[in-house]
């Protein structure tokens, strides 16, 4: 009996009256979503609008929701939002597989699971996805906090006519997992090249006497595991799940602070949200002091540089493109007045999208 002298029976008949209740308003949402749709449709306007769940987010963070985390509402949430989209129109987003990787989890976290998640062979292959229809959207590593910027697609922009519409962040946590047999029995460990790096501490003290053998990617050193009675595997908590793998430990990572940040490709242009970051690339004349007089636009309209990455031209050699993530969105007054500005000093200046930053570092404007 609990403290208001009600069984767990009466409690429990509580809870299913309001499971029922909160059917109801999902379905009522739903309803208003493809309402919404159709307006959409009728306007022409993209189904994935970041810049609004950006906005839905932050409200529920903000909000006192005791007993439950911020993050746990905002994970449900999650799925809400998958759910009515794809009641709207199904969304499909192509990623860098196989199922199970970190790029297919953060494309979970994007858009849901209500949402088509499309594998390909290659980060080029997401951007082609995209560009040539086969897929609504894509999502690709940008940079780890650790590794530094992934080149294969900062050189792909260049390439195609895709933008960056939204940006995730993932938290790159390692498992180490079976498919039953206990941690004191692994004495091979499968894992690919970078999560073997990021758990070789960890490793060392816990495993010393096991071999690791290098297996990419995640997925095929989770099948080689499961098919080893004395294996185990490197992997990540969405492949434990799909293959139903055994966590013998969590979080094995050396480092904690490991985070890889993803862009989102499509053609959408996201309105202001106040908390935005925006991407372009420049290439500049072979001249003393030119990247300085740019660099210096930037300063002169107090606009915050994020990231400056040089990469190789693909179309001339010894001739580099720069590629630049800013705070603030292209429709600010300053960010306008200092792209212009570039515009008059650069050969060629390209611009990649305006998008709500997800990132915790980056203060509101």
């Amino acid at each position: 009996m609990g403290d208001e002298g009600r069984s767990v029976a009466d409690v429990r008949k509580e809870i299913d009256a309001l499971d029922a209740e909160i059917v109801q308003r999902l379905v009522r949402r739903a309803n208003l979503a493809r309402e919404i749709g159709q307006l959409k449709e009728d306007a022409r306007r993209p189904y994935f609008t970041p810049e609004r769940e950006h906005e839905i987010l932050a409200r529920l963070k903000a909000m006192d929701t005791a007993p439950l985390q911020p993050a746990q509402v905002v994970a449900v949430f999650r799925e809400i939002i998958s759910a009515a989209r794809a009641a709207e129109k199904p969304i499909s987003a192509a990623f860098w597989g196989p199922e199970g990787t970190f790029s297919h989890l953060a494309t979970i976290q994007t858009f849901g699971r209500s949402a088509e998640a499309v594998p390909v062979d290659s980060i080029r292959d997401v951007f082609l996805a995209v560009e040539q229809g086969r897929a609504d959207y894509g999502v690709v590593p940008i940079e780890n906090s650790i590794a530094g910027v992934v080149p294969e697609t900062l050189d792909m922009f260049p390439q195609t006519n895709v933008k960056i519409c939204d940006e995730q962040f993932l938290s790159v946590h390692h498992v180490l997992a079976s498919g039953g047999n206990p941690i004191d029995s692994v004495e091979r460990v499968y894992a690919g090249p970078q999560p073997a790096a990021q758990c070789r501490g960890w490793l060392r003290e816990r495993l010393p006497k096991a071999e690791v053998v290098s297996v990419a990617p995640t997925v095929r050193a989770a099948q080689a595991a499961l098919s080893d009675p004395n294996g185990a595997a490197i992997v990540n908590e969405l492949t434990v799940e799909l293959l139903g793998m055994t966590p013998l430990a969590e979080r094995i990572e050396d480092s904690q602070n490991n985070r890889t940040r993803f862009v989102v490709l499509g053609f959408n242009e996201p309105a202001r949200t106040g908390k935005d970051k925006t991407s372009m690339m420049f290439n500049l004349r072979n001249r003393p002091g030119e990247l300085y007089r740019v660099l210096g636009e930037f300063e002169r309209h107090g606009v915050n540089l994020l990231m400056i990455e040089s990469r190789p031209a693909q179309r001339a050699s010894f001739e580099y493109l720069f590629y630049i993530d800013c705070a603030g969105h292209i429709k600010d007054e300053n960010l306008t007045r200092a792209v212009a500005a570039i515009q008059g000093l650069a050969m060629e200046t390209i611009l990649l999208g305006s998008y709500p930053s997800h990132d915790p570092n980056l203060a509101s404007v």
